[in-house]
């Protein structure tokens, strides 16, 4: 085993301010970033489209469950280690510290990704949205620096602060969503309630993994991304031991029946049979299929809200959803802010990047972290804007790709630490928790790499020229290729630094690492 150097004493400019979040509030960072109503109007629609028809909602529940497996191991290792950059903290408990280093760099690229990738989409809605309805005509990078701004300084804020916030964001586009839901339900589609048709495994399957149900599950499992985050807020949460597990699991289950029910109403609303057709009629622009996917649940919400309460009704609440997407994209760059910044300031806890990582301000949040956070962001998204690149098919398709498959590596990771962390320690000696339930869960998130990777085109909007993603696996430009690979590369790096700086880490910034 190293040998670690004594730890710094921990002082108030260093430590995170414990005690700010309950179980609630930490859910609402979590299914704030899960960003449910954008994963409705965005992924979903393609995933029916593109993927299993009818069966996206199975592909959904699917998704959920292996997660739920995942969840189990998770929450048992939370009970043990409370850190704040939690795959690092557990992949390097159960792996040993050069492993947690890799996994830790991995994190880190999936966090600042994905926080890119909504910064692009909120732009270009925003603009978008501000130029149609209020004739305002900005860039869509000077809306993003105006969210930067705002992020930053929520960010600066105690954590329980930003918790209040993305709970009123999150209750009102969950309720939007939820509303929708029981009014198709209320009034009924055109072929009523076909509960095989959605959740029957042959239909969930249809395609088969390497066909049409992959592409539907890979679309899932890049709607989840966020769920995991619920152990980065251990050090400031009211009771870790208890408050972290229980937030995991209500977290996992309340995004996985939201998802599930949601998409479930979207197929009855349009016919389990007709769906595929529907949903092309509904999101063409000029003869381009899937060109508007938004417009999907805009239109099922206005027709069904519309029948069951009244067309003002209906109306109201597609419009409110309209505006609700740019809340969930704020939330969401919010609660990512925060995560990334966690895993800086944790990195730096641990020396593994500069010890003034660590630094926290008067109100307990990691101010050097999150400044660094704010610094990457506001960069790219300047060198996106100024080199007149998408911010739609560049930055979010490209960055929302690379950051699904490196946080599913990295979970992976995890639960291979978790079986070998207990086998080795025994301090939890249930099978279930400890081993069955964690290898479980890492068959079903190789099989989700794996079907990420092949389908990156689609995702990531990456293919070769020539190829048809829709039928060929792989087919990937030299972009594709470079960010898929990237999340390896980066664990190889991070392992590398690790190694090498094995006998500089400190007992206190690794007390979560190694035994």
């Amino acid at each position: 085993m190293t040998q670690l150097q004594p730890a710094p004493e921990e002082t108030p400019e260093t430590a995170l301010r414990h005690g700010r979040l309950g179980v609630i509030g930490i859910v609402f960072f979590v299914v704030a970033a899960a960003a449910p109503l954008v994963g409705m109007t965005g992924a979903v629609p393609v995933a029916i489209v593109l993927g299993n028809g009818a069966g996206v909602s199975g592909a959904y529940v699917a998704v959920g469950l292996t997660l739920l497996l995942f969840s189990v191991g998770y929450a048992t290792m939370s009970r043990y280690v409370t850190n704040t950059g939690a795959f690092f903290a557990y992949v390097g408990r159960g792996l040993g510290v050069t492993t947690g280093v890799g996994s830790a760099f991995v994190s880190l690229v999936a966090y600042v990704a994905i926080q890119l990738a909504i910064y692009g989409f909120f732009g270009a809605l925003m603009s978008f949205q501000m130029g149609d309805a209020l004739g305002i005509d900005l860039a869509w990078w000077v809306w993003c620096l105006i969210a930067w701004a705002l992020v930053t300084g929520l960010s600066l804020f105690s954590v329980d602060v930003g918790a209040k916030l993305l709970g009123g964001l999150m209750l009102l586009e969950v309720l939007s969503l939820l509303v929708m839901a029981v009014a198709v339900f209320a009034v009924g589609g055109p072929e009523g309630v076909d509960v095989g048709a959605s959740f029957a495994p042959a239909n969930v399957l249809v395609g088969g993994l390497t066909g049409s149900a992959g592409i539907a599950l890979a679309f899932a499992f890049a709607s989840y991304i966020g769920f995991e985050a619920t152990a980065i807020y251990g050090e400031e949460s009211k009771d870790p031991k208890r408050t972290v597990p229980i937030a995991t699991y209500t977290a996992v289950t309340l995004i996985t029946l939201l998802f599930g029910f949601v998409t479930f109403s979207m197929v009855t609303a349009l016919g389990s049979s007709t769906v595929v057709d529907r949903v092309v009629e509904l999101s063409s622009i000029e003869g381009e299929p899937l060109a508007d996917p938004a417009a999907v649940v805009f239109s099922i919400a206005e027709t069904f809200v519309g029948e069951w309460l009244g067309s003002g009704a209906g109306t109201l609440v597609s419009t409110t959803m309209q505006w609700l997407v740019l809340s969930s994209l704020f939330a969401g760059l919010l609660a990512f802010q925060n995560s990334a910044a966690r895993y800086f300031y944790s990195m730096g806890r641990a020396a593994v990047l500069p010890t003034g990582l660590d630094r926290v301000n008067g109100r307990g949040a990691p101010m050097a972290a999150s400044l660094t956070t704010s610094v990457v962001a506001g960069a790219v998204i300047l060198l996106f804007g100024l080199t007149d690149m998408d911010p739609v098919t560049n930055m979010f398709f490209w960055f929302s790709g690379l950051a699904v498959v490196a946080i599913v590596v990295v979970e992976a990771l995890v639960c291979i630490a978790v079986i070998a962390y207990f086998r080795r320690t025994g301090e939890d000696r249930r099978v279930w928790n400890t081993t069955i339930a964690p290898a479980l869960a890492f068959v079903g998130l190789v099989i989700g790499v794996y079907l990420l990777m092949s389908r990156f085109g689609l995702l990531a909007g990456t293919v070769a020229e020539g190829v048809d993603p829709t039928t060929e696996a792989w087919g990937l430009n030299w972009i594709g290729w470079l960010l898929i690979l990237l999340p390896f590369l980066m664990l190889a790096v991070g392992a590398g630094i690790g190694y090498l700086r094995r006998s500089d880490e400190n007992e206190d910034a690794v007390k979560d690492l190694v035994t």
